[in-house]
């Protein structure tokens, strides 16, 4: 048995997805799971798995937010901690950037960009503030993404050898390939917004602060997390007495675990 603890500090691997090693072992594609976890706000969880990586399923984190809300979910007796912004932290990579700033809330703001006729100016950009959105209706079901013309170089280096039309929407020069069509008109971007949630979670805690991003990936939303981890000046954890004073951004998570 190998022992991976889900922090942001044992990320190893960011390519087509977020690896985790830990006791000398490797599991991949973390994120969609993670992203489950932090929408439901399940903060103490053992994930068994049995093989190089979390399944892809359907290539959003809907299925895993079935499973576990039938699973059911157990409160515990001991107080919810969070990790609150108190100060703006920033990286970098090229023109790519992430940030968190103070907020009494849980907001995430992202653009893509990507030159493709179906990104078109309503599908490069929104706002998702958990305050007035739910992450099981409006996020949960948006799913990963690629193009036709990448397939081919991603399998000869042994990447994305499960993929399919079940499991990505697809695109090629022009079109969605994806015979159902699209879940969400911006679906792309709220998967960009999910991978981020999955990502963010592996900081230990939920986030009392405002993510925003301009192409970020896994790469740089992992930098972020790293970049807030090594400025303790930057959050600091916080407990509430009761429930009433929880921001509101959170109160889904009674919704999603009646």
């Amino acid at each position: 048995l190998i022992d991976t603890p889900a922090k942001a500090g044992n990320v190893s691997h960011t390519t087509l997805g977020t690896s985790l090693t830990g006791d000398g072992g490797t599991v991949s594609t973390v994120e969609h799971l993670m992203s489950a976890l932090a929408g439901l706000g399940i903060d103490n969880l053992h994930v068994d798995v049995a093989g190089p990586e979390i399944p892809i399923m359907d290539g959003s984190a809907g299925p895993f937010v079935y499973l576990l809300q039938g699973a059911g979910i157990a409160e515990q007796a001991a107080p919810k901690r969070y990790l609150r912004i108190v100060a703006p932290v920033e990286v970098r990579d090229g023109d790519k950037w992430a940030r968190f700033e103070p907020h009494d809330g849980f907001r995430l703001d992202f653009t893509i960009d990507f030159p493709h006729p179906v990104f078109g100016s309503e599908n490069r950009h929104v706002v998702i503030d958990f305050a007035e959105h739910s992450y099981v209706r409006e996020v949960a079901r948006a799913r990963t993404f690629g193009f036709m013309q990448d397939v081919e170089a991603m399998r000869a280096a042994g990447l994305g050898l499960g993929g399919s039309l079940q499991n990505a929407v697809v695109l090629d020069e022009v079109l969605v390939l994806n015979s159902e069509g699209l879940r969400y008109d911006n679906e792309f971007v709220r998967h960009k917004v999910l991978d981020a949630i999955g990502d963010l979670y592996l900081l230990g805690h939920p986030l009392i602060g405002q993510y925003t991003a301009y192409k970020s990936g896994h790469a740089l939303n992992n930098a972020l997390a790293r970049a807030l981890l090594a400025r303790p000046d930057a959050a600091r954890l916080v407990a509430f007495d009761a429930a009433d004073d929880v921001p509101s951004a959170f109160y889904d998570w009674r919704v999603a675990t009646a």
